[in-house]
């Protein structure tokens, strides 16, 4: 069986002959232009629209490219303002929460120099009973830091309650909206006497309740009502409210009115409790009215 002869051309042959034809081609354009033009026109009339066609595929598979280049671009940069965004959002809450430190720090601060005859620690509210209003709440002081039961509690502009329950590291406060306190109060202006009655419903409206007010006091709306001297458990002198609406009772020997409270019972931060008790050594064997 006889075997196939394979002819190995050899690459500078190839070369030298592609070159050639090259040269032939080229002389012969520019020898014969005249006579090559409808060639020329033939073969444009060919190559152009395979040109185009090859542009416009090119065109498209580069726009593709771009346009998931483009994508991935923007998802980076998409991924990247979030994380800014989510960066200075952290940013904005802990600034808020320091201007709001600040200004409780500073509003604790004037009630201080307000107060100034009494000594007092500053307490954290830490939690507080199921109610929408801070009636009963923990702080986060107790007896390792001084604190005694019955000592006076103020915030804001005035008095906030007193400490019922007291333990190593915490204390219990009820404020004076809570449905049982009871304080002895006060008419700044005149220094007539009222009973000062929290209510958990009337907070709702604003007010707490003002009772056994004598018929002659001569007070009118907007008079500040204090703790008063004849309180067994509140040191005296302490702002509760302002008076509203006062009211006459059937009996004609008594008045009524709402008391506004100066502090905000809807949220409490940061108390001072006045670590001074009033009649400290007959406070155990008080009752409960105040």
């Amino acid at each position: 069986m006889k075997r196939r002869r394979r002819f190995n051309i050899p690459v500078k042959a190839i070369l030298v002959a592609c070159t050639a034809v090259c040269l032939v081609l080229i002389v012969v354009s520019f020898k014969y232009s005249d006579q090559m033009n409808p060639v020329k026109t033939a073969a444009g009339n060919v190559i152009t629209p395979m040109q185009s066609g090859i542009n416009s595929l090119g065109s498209g598979i580069y726009s593709v490219f771009d346009m998931f280049r483009s994508k991935k671009k923007l998802l980076d940069e998409n991924e990247q303002l979030k994380k800014e965004l989510e960066d200075i959002r952290e940013e904005n809450v802990s600034l808020i929460e320091d201007r709001n430190e600040l200004a409780s720090l500073r509003q604790l601060y004037k009630l201080d120099q307000g107060y100034s005859q009494y000594p007092k620690v500053a307490a954290r509210v830490v939690s507080r009973d199921d109610s929408n209003w801070y009636n009963m709440f923990t702080i986060d002081k107790g007896s390792d830091d001084g604190i005694a039961k019955n000592m006076n509690v103020i915030a804001g502009n005035g008095l906030v309650g007193v400490v019922t329950e007291v333990g190593r590291s915490y204390s219990k406060v009820r404020s004076i909206i809570d449905d049982n306190s009871y304080v002895s109060g006060m008419f700044l202006r005149t220094s007539d006497t009222c009973d000062v009655k929290g209510n958990l419903t009337t907070i709702n409206d604003g007010y707490i309740e003002a009772e056994r007010i004598s018929v002659d006091a001569e007070i009118e709306e907007g008079y500040e009502v204090v703790t008063s001297y004849v309180s067994d458990r509140y040191l005296d002198g302490i702002l509760i409210g302002y008076v509203k609406d006062i009211v006459t009772e059937p009996d004609n020997m008594t008045m009524t009115a709402k008391v506004v409270p100066v502090v905000d019972f809807n949220r409490l931060d940061t108390v001072l409790v006045i670590t001074k008790l009033k009649h400290s050594d007959e406070l155990e064997e008080m009752t409960d009215y105040d």
